[in-house]
């Protein structure tokens, strides 16, 4: 083969590299821009979605869930979409929310949780069966609205602070 031809399949071939190269970097790029799914190499492993210990998500849906049975039981008067949009309003679903700023916390007793709750508040309206811990989702909820009941009616007529 002549030297010539050599050198052009050389170069040829360090082109076709590069640009190898080049194309398999831009469809890496591309995949999360494209949605592609099935480039993964591996298939992951099944998510385990963690339960609170009466069986129910370890998440909003599942505490507001759980508190709605334990009001039922209890008489306690409430609904999904009440609870949900106090939760909201008040720490964004957050259950380790405090509130260091408004006149409560002023006084030493700030609000607490997903629905906000002083100390006083969650101790006098706790509803046995749940948690002493103002943080726990389900107790936090479930004091909250029995709090509501007996001020308001029911969560659900509460549209602002309470």
């Amino acid at each position: 083969m002549p030297a010539a031809a050599q050198h052009r399949r050389t170069r040829n071939n360090r082109l076709v590299r590069a640009l190898a190269a080049v194309g398999t970097g831009a469809a890496v790029l591309a995949l999360p821009l494209i949605g592609a799914t099935s480039a993964s190499a591996a298939t992951p492993a099944a998510t385990t979605v963690s339960t609170t210990p009466a069986g129910y998500p370890n998440t909003l849906d599942g505490w507001i869930r759980e508190s709605l049975a334990i009001m039922a039981q209890k008489g306690i008067p409430g609904s999904y979409n009440g609870i949900y949009r106090n939760v909201m309003r008040e720490s964004s679903g957050n259950p380790n929310a405090i509130n260091l700023w408004d006149s409560n916390a002023a006084a030493g007793i700030p609000s607490k949780g997903l629905l906000q709750v002083i100390d006083p508040t969650f101790n006098a309206y706790h509803v046995a069966g749940t948690s002493f811990n103002i943080y726990d989702p389900v107790a936090n909820i479930t004091a909250a609205c029995n709090y509501a009941a007996k001020r308001y009616g029911s969560i659900d007529n509460v549209f602002g602070a309470y």
